[in-house]
């Protein structure tokens, strides 16, 4: 029985890893990372919570999120490795941060007594509501993006991505409030989801 625990909870890793990057961006390419912080906000964020909720209501070990996000956090810093191989600078992949949301849902899991609709109310607004913020801190401290995007332009960026001279002063709709919003408000019905999948899953 122990045997076929800890090979689910390596099957959690794969799946949870699959599930987070075929949710969209899953990594921030300095060059366009302003670009895509909605869109990964709103992505990520949901699918953080669906894969954890459903993982964590089926082994009901309140880690089980952490260890998701410690996972994906890993996989990001190879994918980071394999760029700085292919000559581009160290910060051409900034790391996105899932574990510290990841440990909210997890913390509220326990707090909650492993309270599975509170795990999806709570957990799931904690994670659309700090997701951003800390992804937000994270490029902030990366090293002039704008230059980075004009010297190593990547061969796959599309042309709708193509960077170009900012606006400045013309900052008006906050992509912080729209991902935290939009992440906050998703995550919670989308986590719902999940807890139901695991349901159907525990069934069948």
């Amino acid at each position: 029985r122990r045997t076929t625990h800890y090979l689910f909870i390596v099957v959690v890793a794969v799946n949870s890893t699959l599930l987070t990057i075929n949710a969209g961006d899953y990594i921030f390419y300095t060059d366009w990372a302003w670009t895509s912080f909605v869109v990964f906000s709103i992505s990520q964020s949901t699918m953080l919570v669906v894969g954890a909720i459903y993982y964590m209501l089926f082994t009901g070990v309140p880690g089980t999120a952490t260890y998701y996000a410690t996972i994906m956090t890993i996989y990001t810093w190879v994918a980071k490795g394999a760029w700085f191989a292919l000559g581009y600078p160290y910060d051409f992949i900034a790391v996105p941060v899932w574990i510290p949301s990841a440990m909210l849902l997890d913390l509220t899991y326990w707090a909650t007594r492993r309270n599975k609709h509170a795990a999806i109310i709570i957990g799931g607004s904690l994670v659309g509501l700090s997701l951003p913020m800390f992804n937000m801190i994270n490029l902030i401290l990366v090293r002039d993006p704008l230059e980075m995007a004009f010297k190593y332009p990547r061969p796959t960026l599309p042309p709708y991505m193509t960077p170009i001279e900012p606006q400045v002063g013309k900052f008006y709709n906050s992509p912080v409030a729209l991902g935290s919003g939009a992440g906050a408000v998703l995550s919670v019905p989308i986590a719902a989801l999940g807890a139901k999948l695991n349901t159907w899953t525990y069934r069948w």
